[in-house]
């Protein structure tokens, strides 16, 4: 639950609540029932409720599926410093290689995230922002 529209349903739950029929609730409820009377208290206070297992699925789902998992440690420094906006020649300087090795990373960096040569998409940027969003 979170807080939102315009608070008609959490003020009356919470006018039922105030008026005895929340214990009611957590007492036929058992310990869901508090945790529900203790959501609509908190969403009519002007918090926000989320469920821990919502949370946790998505936690789970991201780890399950980071796509930065395929890349070596040294692809994901030089995206890393990709992501910040470098350019080749300022990752080399910054990991003493060459260039070429940089471009050679990048190439892999490429590779491992799926993104091929595209004439409307720029892949340095497909593949910073993929580095970002799995933060």
């Amino acid at each position: 639950m979170t807080r939102g529209g315009d608070g008609r349903a959490a003020a009356a739950a919470t006018g039922t609540i105030q008026a005895g029929s929340g214990e009611a609730v957590a007492q036929v409820g058992g310990k869901a029932g508090f945790k529900f009377v203790e959501a609509v208290r908190e969403i009519a206070a002007g918090g926000t409720v989320i469920d821990p297992d919502v949370v946790h699925q998505l936690l789970v789902h991201r780890r399950a599926h980071d796509p930065l998992d395929a890349l070596t440690p040294r692809e994901r420094e030089v995206l890393a410093l990709v992501a910040e906006g470098r350019s080749n020649s300022a990752i080399a300087q910054r990991l003493h290689v060459s260039e070429a090795a940089v471009a050679k990373h990048i190439s892999g960096v490429h590779i491992k995230l799926d993104l091929g040569p595209d004439a409307d998409d720029h892949r340095r940027v497909l593949a910073a922002l993929t580095f970002l969003r799995s933060r």
